[in-house]
Parts: structure tokens; C-alpha cells; sequence
């Protein structure tokens, strides 16, 4: 399965399209009064102060038609770093062109390269994407559940941290 799009990493002046992909992607997900992603925000994360890394897929003209937004985790068993793909989307009029794969097979590049394990992501589970997953071989991880802290029990949890660790 080969993927002709052109990847390359996010650049200062795709960040305008990748949070506009961000919000259709939200909309897509039918959570679109979650997203509050802003340019500065995403800037600030991929270039002042990096803890976000992207790649885009482009088209003839260089604009951005997908993304893929990513971070390192680490695996204490393997010893090693992996990604953990935050969010991948393709604009409709990209899609089966080979864009998504392309961005995969980047971040992929990426693991092979740099000698990390794993690429890791989760989905929404009535996602059309998942056959799409299963032809390149990834699995799902049914015996791990996924947890999320955040809002008002995040910052209840962060009042009983001792003084010394604030």
C-alpha cells in the first residue's frame, strides 16, 4: 500500500490551517463547542515552547489539506520513546487520495528512525477510519481503558498535592 501525498513538518505559516482543520475536525466529532484551539496557542506549543510536533499533508499548491498533531510518550517496558498521534484529519476533498496514510506513514518514518516502538492513538469508536487501520496493521488495545482528569476534579486533585511540590 503505497501513499502519494506530500508530507512535511508544520511550518509557522500552516498553523492558520491546521487549527481551522482542527475545528472541522472537532465539528466531524460532533464536539465542536469543545474546541477552543487558537494560532497562538498552537504556535506557541509546535515553536516557542515545543511539546507538540506536526507534519501536514499538502497539495500541488502547498496548502495544507490533513494533519497530524503528535507527542513523545515512553514505555517503561521497552525503554524507549513512542508517539502518541493527538489527532490526524483530512479535509473531505482530500480524503482517498492518500493523505491520511501518507501522514502515518510519516510519523511512522519518525518511530523507525529514532528507534521508538510504538505509534499510539485513540478514536471515537464509530469512526469510519477503523477498517482503514486494521488494512495497515494496527490493533486495537481493548485491554487497556483510556482515563481522563480535568476541569473541576483535575484542580481538586492539584490542592491535595503537598506545598513543597507546588
Amino acid at each position: 500500500m503505497s501513499f502519494a501525498a506530500t508530507v512535511r513538518p508544520v511550518r509557522r505559516t500552516d498553523v492558520p490551517a491546521v487549527v481551522a482543520m482542527a475545528h472541522e475536525l472537532a465539528d466531524y466529532e460532533r464536539a465542536a463547542d469543545q474546541c477552543h484551539l487558537t494560532t497562538g496557542q498552537l504556535s506557541r506549543v509546535l515553536f516557542d515552547e515545543p511539546t507538540v510536533f506536526g507534519h501536514v499533508a499538502v497539495g500541488e499548491d502547498d496548502e495544507p489539506v490533513g494533519f497530524a498533531l503528535w507527542f513523545l510518550n515512553f514505555s517503561t517496558w521497552t525503554g524507549t520513546s513512542g508517539i502518541h498521534l493527538e489527532d490526524l484529519y483530512v479535509r473531505p476533498g482530500a480524503r482517498g487520495t492518500g493523505a491520511g496514510g501518507a501522514l502515518l506513514a510519516a510519523l511512522a518514518e519518525v518511530c523507525v528512525r529514532r528507534g521508538y516502538q510504538r505509534l499510539e492513538w485513540v478514536m471515537l469508536d464509530w469512526n469510519p477510519a477503523a477498517e482503514f487501520y486494521a488494512a495497515i496493521g494496527a490493533t486495537v488495545t481493548s485491554d487497556w481503558v483510556p482515563y481522563r482528569l480535568s476541569g473541576d476534579p483535575l484542580h481538586r486533585l492539584a490542592e491535595r498535592a503537598a506545598p513543597a511540590n507546588r
